[in-house]
């Protein structure tokens, strides 16, 4: 499987560069939407065009598309490209069949979490892993550092993607309008080669807002036409552009962590509460083992949570949690919002195992003012 061997040099975005802020290859139509920009991983992108809530609601109700360029694509290529990755990663690589694709951490020695990603298994010695933005470069490096040894080649591909997200429960109703694709046939975590528009690219069925989706990788030089198609396609179905503001709460409502918020090289898949991706049972050694294995033995200190507010303060990432009894803050929040959804605040914390329960109520420190909270299951938005 080859969808992309048409891409010529000319095709590709500009590399990016230090200390400079790079357009998206989407970047004039953002601004002809009227977007507000912010730098996010030496990306300017569009936080918002004209209403997070608008947005929000459109994902929750309707259908948003997501301009995610920014994101890092590596391809690992070689006949011991499955060994490899099962080395570097926590997961089990090996395992994914052609055409599905998982979700996985790369972690340090010390079991602390350098990213969490989704691989794709295109061919059977062809991956490509899927970083978050800020960590495009340590994944890039490590990945190169730990395939010594192995018969495979690492390249970072983020200059020849452009990555485009359609999330909501409209989302298949709109790709359908403007693709090829068998989308009955694409199960979630699944991707395949597939034409929107006249456009070759990889369509894959995942996102990160709690909703049914779909991500569209592209050259850059072809992503307006991409779309302006699903723009076009989306009008009858009350499809918004959406922002990364809104992207946020999407994702804490639906309780998925965020890298440098819940999840940090100081953190271990186990301290997130996602310690089942961490795979023992696989026959090969991976980096990270020793540390995790006796982690995962040992008995937990603090536990991440969830935390339901009411009223409309919110809490936000650093602010302290406090115990039922007052005094000294016992953690601190990692991320909180004023839920759209659901019409009250929530937030993600990290608390000592005695407050974890769910019930238990706490305080969150806002500015001074004590915001009564409850602990609640994760996640707090489940789609129906």
């Amino acid at each position: 499987m080859q969808p992309f061997s048409g891409w010529s040099v000319a095709d590709r975005a500009p590399l990016r560069r230090s200390g400079v802020s790079t357009p998206s290859p989407l970047h004039e139509v953002h601004s002809e939407l009227g977007a507000s920009f912010t730098d996010f991983a030496g990306w300017s992108m569009p936080v918002r065009y004209s209403s997070e809530l608008a947005e929000h609601r459109a994902v929750r109700e309707s259908a948003g598309l997501f301009d995610l360029s920014h994101m890092a694509e590596i391809e690992v290529r070689g006949p011991q490209a499955a060994d490899m990755l099962d080395y570097a990663f926590v997961g089990n690589l090996a395992t994914v069949k052609v055409g599905r694709a998982r979700y996985s951490m790369l972690c340090n020695t010390a079991g602390g979490v350098l990213d969490d990603l989704v691989t794709y298994r295109l061919e059977e010695d062809l991956y490509l892993v899927v970083a978050n933005a800020a960590n495009a470069e340590v994944v890039a490096t490590a990945l190169t550092d730990r395939s010594a040894g192995f018969d495979v080649e690492v390249t970072n591909r983020s200059a020849d993607y452009a990555l485009i997200a359609v999330q909501g429960p409209s989302s298949a109703d709109i790709v359908r309008a403007v693709s090829d694709a068998d989308l009955d046939s694409l199960r979630y975590y699944a991707s395949m080669p597939a034409t929107v528009d006249g456009v070759d690219l990889l369509l894959a069925r995942t996102g990160y807002t709690g909703e049914d989706g779909f991500e569209l990788y592209c050259a850059p030089a072809q992503a307006r036409q991409v779309w302006d198609a699903l723009s076009a396609a989306g009008q009858e179905y009350g499809l918004l552009p959406a922002g990364l503001a809104c992207r946020d709460t999407l994702r804490l409502e639906a309780g998925m962590p965020l890298y440098g918020q819940e999840l940090t090289e100081y953190l271990t898949p186990f301290d997130a509460g996602l310690g089942r991706l961490v795979k023992f049972e696989k026959a090969s050694d991976f980096v990270g083992r020793d540390a995790l294995a006796a982690r995962s033995e040992a008995e937990a200190q603090r536990i991440l949570v969830g935390l339901a507010g009411s009223g409309r303060r919110a809490p936000r990432s650093g602010y302290p949690v406090v115990g039922p009894d007052g005094g000294e803050p016992i953690g601190e929040v990692t991320s909180g919002a004023l839920s759209p959804t659901l019409g009250y605040p929530i937030g993600m914390a990290y608390v000592p195992v005695e407050y974890s329960d769910a019930g238990t109520e706490l305080s969150v420190d806002v500015r001074g003012k004590s915001l009564p909270v409850e602990v609640v299951a994760l996640p707090f938005y489940r789609r129906s």
